[in-house]
């Protein structure tokens, strides 16, 4: 389906389900604003004070991929902008960089409608330096919005990141000179490892792990509570289980991988919808949730606009059914 086509087609979905949407939080009330950006939800990310859209534009699964006739990234951007999503979330890792060379192709034109962030996985000043100078190239920017340090480990030693040579110090530097506005950290392989970082660094923001699969409940219950006491952005992924989205009705459930912390494994699978509905009735900021096609788009842009967020007697349910 073109891209054209595409919008016409999305045109048809109501904005109605939005006005009577409520969220019922018990550690912080969230207040989203209906109507905002094209009829787009939105929240408040954390000590930022920045508003941003309940789902963002992940830049793996289709914005890491290389374009073809049959699909262009930047395609798949340019109408996630155009439904009113603001958020674009990259890494220099995705695609050996290809992912921010799609976000390029986009941000070279409607740089201002976009809150962009991206991440770097080295842990060294002059590595992170370098690193941040490749994707501003790429991103066709002077200006990130979130930079941040990508994908903590239980096997590092996150107190080294802020000697003199470690990448605190360029992160620092970053947003003193106001090449970012704010400084996050990632990962989704440790909640202790999690809450480390975020105890012993003053971060804005944390994008983590958040769905109903039993592997995924520590970061429900320790670092959801841990980052809410410190007012951070909180950004899910891993909504759709990771990998190939295998939580989702329909798609192939991946194969045992000796623990491997990447994807998640169920016997049961539910509709994508049910999956952002389930993340946006946790006290989060938003969604942060990779696509692979404008139907992809439509389907999930249709869930987080329209449709209100599980309740908790309903997030239970769906977490008893991944046991």
């Amino acid at each position: 389906m073109d891209r054209r086509k595409f919008m016409e087609n999305l045109a048809t979905i109501t904005f109605a389900g939005t006005a009577g949407l409520h969220l019922n939080f018990e550690e912080r009330k969230y207040k989203t604003r209906e109507g905002g950006g094209k009829g787009f939800p939105k929240r408040i990310l954390g000590k930022t004070g920045v508003e941003v859209t309940v789902l963002i534009l992940g830049g793996v699964s289709g914005m890491m991929q290389k374009p073809t006739k049959e699909f262009h990234p930047a395609e798949l951007a340019n109408a996630a902008l155009d439904l009113g999503i603001n958020y674009f979330d990259t890494a220099a890792s995705y695609g050996a960089g290809q992912s921010e060379l799609n976000y390029g192709e986009v941000l070279a034109k409607r740089r201002n409608e976009v809150f962009l962030a991206t991440k770097t996985g080295d842990r060294t000043y002059d590595g992170a330096m370098r690193e941040v100078e490749e994707s501003l190239k790429r991103l066709q920017t002077d200006h990130l919005d979130l930079y941040q340090v990508h994908s903590v480990t239980a096997r590092e030693d996150i107190t080294l990141w802020d000697k003199p040579d470690g990448v605190m110090k360029a992160l620092y530097k970053l947003r003193d000179e106001k090449v970012t506005r704010f400084i996050g950290v990632t990962g989704h392989e440790s909640a202790e490892a999690m809450n480390r970082a975020i105890d012993i660094y003053q971060f804005d923001t944390i994008l983590t792990t958040f769905n109903p699969v039993p592997r995924r409940k520590p970061f429900r219950e320790l670092v959801l509570p841990n980052a809410l006491r410190k007012n951070m952005g909180i950004i899910a992924m891993k909504v759709m289980g990771g990998g190939e989205g295998a939580l989702v009705a329909g798609n192939p459930p991946v194969k045992p991988t000796n623990g491997n912390w990447y994807w998640d494994e169920t016997p049961h699978q539910v509709e994508a919808a049910t999956l952002i509905r389930y993340v946006l009735g946790l006290p989060v900021s938003c969604a942060d949730v990779g696509m692979k096609s404008l139907k992809e788009l439509e389907i999930n842009v249709a869930a987080a606009r329209d449709m209100k967020p599980l309740k908790r007697k309903d997030q239970i349910n769906l977490e008893n059914q991944m046991i």
